[in-house]
């Protein structure tokens, strides 16, 4: 009797996460996607203004990386207008915000655009709730400055500390059951600050991280991101997770690549994981290293 695919749960958003979904779907099917709704820039942060939700864009990206690999429709998510009143915003936005407004319900129209993609597992929201990104930086001489929004987090550089606005908002329940049903959850790679903490943020996920027994893994990032994380090593990060309520119990490294190690008290696993230009992860060599992991 074979055993049952393992539950795999992927905590960011962007195009980390769907990386890091590309590698999952190879080895099983049982995965899930939790992902940042914070983003206030592009389309996402226009149709945020204009029809009231959540940023969009994220959970497009992770959508099409699950998506059947002969989708036309996937193909058409990621056409972008360049002409007109349209200009700048990606088709699968606005089919995703069409759907979630016919649904009447976020979770529920993001998978109606699953089953119309075909996609691999399920792709959730961190929060079905609008949410401000807020960074607290260090401003020198013992001072403390903050920025809100996505984008504005993302270009200030000396981040010490993120959280949301407001405050508590909830995740829903189908996140916090895969969480607790998972038997891995990768953490990244992507944007420290604007896509893996803005997901972990949300106070319901950082307890449900806390309590899963799932082996948690951090997925390196390749190099550090400027301004974001200039001069970070891979302790930072995992110093900056600490910070903010999340022990992992595993990282996952590519020593080839510029991102130095520093002090770590963790197993570290080092693995080649970057794509030929070294500049994103391959899939395939993520998936042969988480799903070593399990193993």
């Amino acid at each position: 009797m074979s055993s049952p695919a393992p539950r795999v749960v992927a905590v960011g958003g962007g195009h980390g996460t769907a990386v890091t979904l590309r590698a999952v779907r190879r080895f099983t099917e049982e995965v899930t996607a939790v992902v940042s709704v914070a983003d206030d820039g592009g389309s996402s942060g226009r149709l945020r203004e204009l029809l009231d939700v959540v940023a969009l864009g994220d959970m497009r990206k992770c959508l099409v990386a699950l998506a059947a690999a002969d989708s036309l429709l996937a193909r058409a998510f990621e056409r972008r207008f360049e002409e007109g009143e349209l200009a700048g915003h990606a088709l699968g936005n606005l089919l995703l915000a069409g759907l979630i407004e016919a649904a009447g319900d976020l979770v529920a129209g993001i998978d109606e655009a699953a089953s119309l993609l075909g996609a691999t597992g399920r792709v959730l929201p961190a929060t079905t709730e609008r949410v401000v990104l807020k960074g607290e930086l260090q401003a020198g001489a013992g001072e403390q400055a903050h920025v809100n929004g996505q984008v504005a987090v993302s270009a200030a550089g000396r981040i010490h500390r993120v959280s949301l606005v407001p405050a508590d908002p909830k995740a829903p329940g189908e996140v916090l059951a895969a969480l607790e049903e998972a038997d891995q959850v990768a953490i990244g790679p992507g944007s420290l600050y604007t896509s893996v903490l803005a997901a972990v943020a949300v106070p319901d996920v950082t307890a449900a991280l806390a309590a899963t027994a799932a082996q948690k893994v951090l997925v390196c990032n390749l190099r550090a991101q400027v301004p974001e994380t200039e001069g970070y090593d891979v302790a930072a990060h995992v110093r900056a997770l600490r910070e903010h309520g999340v022990d992992v119990d595993v990282v996952l490294w590519d020593s080839s690549c510029p991102l130095a190690l520093g002090r770590i008290d963790l197993p570290i696993v080092d693995r080649p994981l970057a794509g030929p230009n070294g500049l994103v992860h391959d899939p395939a060599k993520l998936a042969a290293a988480l799903s070593g992991l399990l193993a």
